[in-house]
């Protein structure tokens, strides 16, 4: 191997894009992973559901009392 130090060769804006890019590339993995972990827990979900009966799917909504029905008047 040689014994020069590659990296005292180099000059300091070199050695900023080079660890710059690196934090990038860095921070571009740890957005994937978060990604990759709520895409896994949504299918889980997903996965979960499908394996529920087809009758607790069919339950009334749960907002009917909210839903109130008031008649309309006309205006004359």
């Amino acid at each position: 191997m040689s014994e020069r130090n590659l990296f005292d060769e180099q000059s300091p804006v070199i050695r900023l894009r080079v660890w710059a890019l690196g934090q990038m590339v860095w921070g571009a993995f740890l957005g994937g992973v978060f990604l990759a972990v709520i895409a896994a827990f949504a299918i889980a979900i997903w996965i979960v559901s499908q394996l529920l009966p087809e009758e607790s799917k069919q339950a009334p909504s749960p907002y009917g009392a909210l839903e109130i029905s008031q008649p309309l008047t006309e205006i004359v």
